[in-house]
């Protein structure tokens, strides 16, 4: 009784470490841009084409559409279109 409880524990305590380890050092966080990249600024607007074409459809079935939250897309400015 007492080697499958020391087998449980022990292979919980190695999927704890991979799950740490799985954790850091990420390409997404903290990852510096490429030398000679200009940095941008993601923004977001709305989505006016997709909100035109939900609200079209709905009003050939004869439905109302409220948006709480409307759908927004992200876009890319560079920081020099800032300036322009």
């Amino acid at each position: 009784m007492n080697r499958p409880l020391l087998c449980t524990i022990v292979s919980l305590f190695a999927l704890g470490l991979a799950a740490c380890a799985s954790t850091q050092g990420g390409a997404g966080y903290g990852a510096a841009a490429p030398a000679g990249s200009q940095p941008t600024q993601a923004i977001f607007e709305r989505d006016a084409a997709y909100i035109a074409y939900v609200e079209r459809t709905a009003r050939m079935r004869g439905l109302d559409v409220r948006w709480v939250n409307p759908p927004v897309k992200r876009v890319a400015r560079n920081d020099d279109s800032e300036a322009q």
